[in-house]
């Protein structure tokens, strides 16, 4: 697939077939033109309300994408999902709609993720009640302790799971597992993770059933988040010169034996505590990679208009039209942003539009929080402060919006504490897009190998800038998933809620923010990210 027919796929064209429905953002015309973008002191007649958009929010991003791929990408993955899996697609723990065979059962995104964090971070639970709770999709959160219990009953297999933070089980042919009710306690009561623990650490790091397995996928299956690993694994196989092998193999240009094995020396000696970090230089193809990332990105701030005048009340519909507005604008730079990757002319047309089809929404979120938090969490939350929801939109607020509100909440305040930095982004941006457990991709092994070089770039430049913070990188991944997890729930919260979940997520955040800048409050709290 030559450069000009992938350019054919990303024509203006279809942006421009999208954009019947609404102006171009600043055009100065639209549901919102005449107060947004305004000065604050500016005064005039009020604004008139406006009908609903013509598309709903998703629908209406979606028609920038070629040809109505996601549309199409859906249904090929739903009719496959139907063909294989004939009558079986409720989970076999709560009930919900299932997704997939999931550590050897049939199981929804939802308990999938639950299971992989209770194992990854050796969960204890307890249960309030007899150890027999109901567990379907509105009542499997009220008690982990019975929703885990029924996992291991169903036959979920921990030994599936990864936990370097990467995509993919360890073993995608392993089934379901019958245990004893024994072993099922020793597991509850965290005598077994006690017991693993306990285990050596080379005998993990070179097992290839361990749990510490080496890089894959760049995140993990789905949509959930994986937990904060150690880099101890990546160490030992950087003391063997397996993974300076990997990093000559997927970032194209061999490195010398200096490279090889002296820097990660150092950081091991200094993880273990023998030795402080000590400063090594960037590996040159590292540094040319980055670069080539990096310039790839619209650093530019937001066209869309988000400043409003003092006093003025916005309405429900306003808030939603202005959201669809920088849908509009961020979909357009994430399509801008695939046409100059260092990559685009590596993948065919239909892999770029199963992949952009998947992640738009991961893309735009992983920008918000990043490159264009200022905006976000500072001019549109001034807007959002300015709208009031109505006693029917509280009393109906949903607990998925909920779900996704805590989630997004504890990412914000991850990101600010982490602080990342542009090279970072870049990176994280480039590997979550080149997700290869994506159904329907035609060229599976190049985007492993292009998923992999980015994942080694990555951890090479935050060992190089941050040598004093070895868990860094692994937090950095940990991200990735939480971001599938979100949005991935966000598709279920009902569009009317949109108004009134971002309220209060950008209400949160910018409080925690001006908390964490007043020195009253920290911003960002320890534990692990909510749960499912």
């Amino acid at each position: 697939m030559t450069s000009a027919s992938m350019e054919v796929l990303l024509q203006d064209r279809t942006i421009a077939e999208s954009r019947r429905h609404w102006p171009l953002p600043g055009a100065g015309v639209g549901p919102l033109a005449g107060r947004l973008g305004q000065s604050r002191r500016t005064r005039g007649a009020p604004l008139r309300r406006i009908p609903p958009p013509p598309l709903p929010l998703k629908e209406y991003v979606l028609e920038w994408l070629p040809g109505n791929s996601l549309a199409n990408h859906k249904k090929h993955e739903m009719d496959t999902w139907e063909d294989d899996q004939g009558d079986q697609r409720t989970c076999l723990i709560c009930g919900d709609r299932a997704t997939g065979l999931h550590y050897g059962i049939i199981s929804c995104e939802g308990c999938k993720g639950f299971f992989k964090r209770s194992i990854c971070n050796k969960r204890v639970y307890r249960c309030s009640r007899d150890k027999n709770c109901e567990m379907s999709r509105k009542q499997r959160n009220r008690c982990q302790y019975c929703r885990l219990l029924k996992c291991l009953q169903m036959g979920m297999n921990r030994k599936a799971i990864r936990e370097d933070g990467m995509p993919g089980g360890r073993n995608k042919s392993i089934g379901p597992v019958q245990i004893s009710d024994e072993e099922i306690e020793r597991i509850m009561s965290g005598q077994e993770f006690k017991e693993e623990a306990s285990l050596p650490e080379h005998a993990w790091s070179n097992n290839g059933d361990s749990d510490h397995s080496s890089p894959g996928n760049g995140v993990s299956e789905g949509n959930q988040p994986s937990p904060v690993s150690t880099l101890s694994s990546n160490r030992s196989l950087e003391m063997n010169g397996y993974t300076a092998a990997l990093r000559d193999q997927y970032m194209g240009t061999p490195v010398s034996s200096h490279y090889q094995f002296l820097p990660h020396l150092f950081g091991y000696a200094a993880q273990s505590g023998l030795l402080p970090p000590q400063p090594r230089s960037l590996y040159p193809q590292s540094q040319t990679l980055i670069s080539q990332l990096v310039a790839a990105e619209d650093l530019a701030p937001l066209a869309t208009p988000m400043l409003i005048e003092d006093g003025y009340k916005v309405t429900q519909v306003e808030l939603f039209a202005l959201l669809c507005r920088l849908a509009d604008e961020l979909l357009f730079r994430q399509i801008s942003w695939i046409k100059k990757l260092p990559f685009f002319c590596e993948l065919s047309i239909e892999d770029y539009t199963c992949l952009l089809s998947s992640t738009w929404q991961e893309l735009i979120l992983l920008s918000c929080l990043t490159i264009y938090s200022t905006q976000i969490f500072g001019d549109l939350a001034d807007v959002t402060s300015k709208y009031t929801p109505s006693d029917e939109e509280l009393q109906g607020f949903s607990e998925d919006g909920m779900e996704v509100m805590e989630r997004l909440i504890y990412l914000f305040r991850k990101f600010h504490q982490m602080k990342i930095s542009n090279e970072e982004y870049a990176c994280m941006k480039a590997i979550n897009f080149l997700n290869q457990d994506i159904r329907g991709l035609t060229n599976v092994s190049q985007l492993e190998q292009l998923n992999k070089r980015y994942w080694y770039v990555c951890q090479d430049y935050t060992e190089y800038k941050y040598p004093h913070q070895p868990k860094r990188f692994p937090e950095i991944m940990m991200c990735l998933p939480e971001i599938r997890c979100i949005a991935g729930k966000l598709v279920n919260v009902p569009l009317e809620q949109l108004p009134l979940l971002f309220k209060a997520v950008l209400h949160s955040c910018k409080s925690s923010l001006n908390n964490f800048r007043a020195g009253s409050s920290p911003c960002v709290t320890t534990g692990s990210a909510p749960g499912n």
